[in-house]
């Protein structure tokens, strides 16, 4: 059996997190007890008192073990902690030694969504991959340069360490756990239980890219503004550059610095998301919606498409579009 430790942190943390990795734990040992089998985990809420009202008081959870009951554990399961980070860190000061040391001892860390900010502060993430809710990428990108972020994942693994995308992606993560520890028939069970879609990898098609504004640079926001305004029409490095009176290697370098982006990734995102808009509305095909937004080649636009929403354009428009009829037949 794994033991299981699912920390319960001072502060805002998110009650989904903890209620389902304990629900979704707590079927697959039933169904095996009930099927005549050994139960796969060992379930514990891990607080540091003895009960642990949430910031807002809308709810208590009475851990049923507290930090120094855990001589040893196999999988600490760290939820989202919403709020200032420092302030979290500072009121959840025991979590960090507490969590180093099991890791050092061998066991594996789970960050769910938001949660990955946590283990980064405490450097359980420098140098891996990472995933975090998509709304937050660009903060945790500028806070913790040295994490390989992943944003368009659903899920990361690295070296005993996971963390899931936003929101409930964190259930696609849980039944990845339950495959590994359980078996494939055992995670496939649990997906239709829940009505999981099995093997999700991607939260790109959920991602709604606004630009990456939080910096300083006043060029570089300018120049932003102008692609945005302009994205119907293709504009190349060397005009944006005459634009702006800038030569055109220093306006890559500052705008990639600032962003995270180089100037044509950017472009070819604002491209997309005015794309994505325009298909869920399905008063378009996708031939107009891709001149709409400046494309003429059909495999260009098809492929960047992909990229950045994670499918066809097709499939995009046939996901985000329905008659109403469909939900009362």
């Amino acid at each position: 059996m794994k033991h299981v430790s699912i920390l319960i942190p001072n502060g805002h943390y998110s009650l989904v997190n903890v209620e389902g990795t304990y629900q979704i734990f707590s079927w697959v040992n039933d169904y095996l007890i009930q099927t005549n089998q050994e139960p796969l985990f060992e379930l514990h809420l891990v607080g540091q008192s003895q009960k642990v009202t949430q910031t807002n008081g809308l709810f208590t959870i009475t851990p049923d073990v507290l930090l120094d009951d855990v001589s040893a554990t196999d999988l600490i399961v760290v939820p989202a902690i919403h709020g200032d980070l420092d302030e979290n860190l500072k009121n959840n000061s025991d979590l960090v030694p507490w969590v180093l040391k099991h890791h050092e001892g061998g066991a594996e860390v789970v960050g769910l969504c938001i949660g990955a900010f946590f283990l980064a502060a405490i450097g359980l993430l420098d140098g891996k991959p990472c995933s975090t809710h998509w709304q937050f990428a660009n903060k945790f990108r500028e806070l913790f340069p040295k994490v390989h972020l992943m944003d368009h994942k659903i899920m990361t693994e690295s070296d005993g360490i996971y963390t899931s995308g936003g929101a409930y992606s964190f259930t696609n993560l849980l039944i990845y756990l339950v495959e590994k520890y359980g078996g494939r028939d055992l995670a496939v069970l649990a997906s239709k239980a829940f009505m999981i879609d099995i093997d999700r990898s991607s939260q790109s098609p959920f991602i709604i890219f606004s630009g990456q504004k939080a910096h300083q640079d006043q060029l570089v926001l300018d120049v932003q503004e102008f692609i945005e305004q302009h994205f119907e029409t293709k504009i190349s490095i060397d005009e944006l550059a005459r634009e702006f009176n800038i030569g055109r290697r220093t306006l890559e370098r500052r705008f990639k610095r600032a962003t995270s982006n180089t100037i044509v990734e950017y472009a070819q995102r604002v491209k997309i998301e005015a794309a994505k808009k325009e298909l869920e509305l399905g008063t378009t095909t996708v031939s107009e919606t891709m001149y709409h937004v400046g494309y003429a080649d059909t495999k260009a636009f098809r492929d960047v498409f992909r990229r950045f929403a994670g499918m066809s354009p097709v499939d995009y428009r046939n996901k985000y579009v329905r008659e109403l009829s469909s939900y009362s037949e």
